[in-house]
């Protein structure tokens, strides 16, 4: 295996940290604080979570490789459980209806009056609502899972270059070259489904959920790769792309992505036009309306001109979320989405709500909620 540069760089990370640190407080004094200045909270949860990205991994990765459809020795338990959750909530969906499902069902309650006879239509959809509020999250969690797993194990660089071992395109400027690129691009696509697709989102909110932007934003990182589906590096593999410079590719795009967390840096100039900048990098973690979703790239900032999807930055960046979480504890960072994503989805009464709220972009899901919140129409009345 090849040497992670991402690793081999943790001395600078905490050595540049510093040096831009001292930068602040001096530009602090002169002209006032701002969002990139350091706070002991906000960095010590940003240096947790990065801490954490390097070996939550490790172990969830291990775990996974047990429930590989068609080769875990549990995966036929995963997908079993899947299956059934699906069937389990389907037949509760029929017998509890399709009505706004709350936490507190006024529905639920159980009526203590003697005088009011038990209505057996009215317990049987009592229970199915309790049941599908369990067997919904747990359906999709579990395909979520075995997907995920599938399509990792399956795409592999290794496997893909075992499938393609008659082309080689060496160690050469023109093979590093494709590798740098090629995962840009990919990346480009991975980063931008985490702003679009809900379930992708819970995993990457780490990353802008601090209000501050600095270097040690950067480090940053979510924990719950297992729990997303994107499109695989693997089959550069098969281009004649090695395995280890696939991975060099991936960590020299991590490191270069490190630099650009700052707000010292003002202009590349000319290279604005090319490169990801710290310029277009603040936008991408703006919650300023018109910064909303832009600037998806890494290294190359081309991608976002092609697609649609580039900004400049014309205005003062506000960080963080669009509904910000207020909390330092990395526990509460990392999970905070996929508890609301949970929720959401154990309150849901049909298919296309529970896949959508994890499909759809976090957008849809707000509207979702303002429109569950409307009084619901009564039955004979205009």
């Amino acid at each position: 295996m090849a040497t992670d540069p991402t690793v081999v760089a943790i001395p600078f990370y905490f050595g540049s940290m510093a040096v831009e640190q001292r930068y602040l407080q001096r530009r602090t004094e002169q002209l006032g604080p701002s969002s990139a200045d350091y706070t002991k909270p906000d960095t010590s949860a940003s240096l947790a979570m990065g801490l954490a990205s390097l070996l939550v991994p490790l172990t969830s990765h291990l775990l996974v490789q047990h429930v590989v459809p068609g080769k875990g020795r549990y995966a036929r338990a995963l997908v079993g459980t899947a299956v059934g959750a699906v069937v389990a909530t389907t037949i509760a969906d029929r017998l509890a209806g399709h009505e706004v499902d709350e936490a507190d069902d006024p529905r639920d309650r159980v009526v203590d009056d003697p005088d009011v006879p038990a209505a057996p239509g009215r317990q049987v959809g009592r229970w199915a609502r309790r049941v599908r509020r369990i067997t919904g999250p747990v359906a999709v969690g579990a395909g979520v899972v075995a997907a995920s797993a599938w399509v990792t194990s399956r795409t592999n660089a290794v496997r893909m270059w075992e499938k393609g071992q008659h082309r080689d395109l060496g160690g050469g400027p023109l093979a590093w070259g494709l590798a740098i690129a090629g995962w840009d691009f990919i990346y480009y696509w991975n980063h931008r489904m985490m702003h679009e697709v809900r379930g992708l989102w819970a995993h990457h909110v780490v990353h802008h959920s601090s209000e501050r932007y600095n270097l040690s934003t950067a480090l940053r990182q979510p924990v719950a790769d297992v729990l997303g589906v994107y499109l695989p590096y693997g089959p550069m593999a098969r281009l004649g792309i090695r395995p280890s410079l696939i991975f060099q590719a991936r960590g020299f795009n991590l490191l270069y992505q490190y630099w650009i967390h700052t707000d010292a840096i003002r202009s590349l100039g000319p290279g604005e036009e090319v490169l990801n900048t710290p310029s277009h990098h603040r936008v991408h973690h703006g919650s300023n309306g018109k910064y909303l979703d832009r600037n998806h790239g890494s290294i190359l900032i081309v991608w976002d001109r092609l697609f649609g999807t580039f900004q400049r930055e014309e205005e003062p960046v506000v960080y963080g979320l669009t509904k910000n979480i207020d909390t330092y504890n990395p526990v509460r960072i990392a999970a905070h989405e996929y508890a609301d994503i949970v929720r959401d989805i154990a309150h849901s009464t049909t298919w296309h709500d529970r896949l959508s709220f994890v499909l759809r972009g976090p957008g849809w899901a707000y509207e979702r909620h303002a429109e569950r919140r409307e009084p619901q129409p009564t039955a004979g009345v205009s």
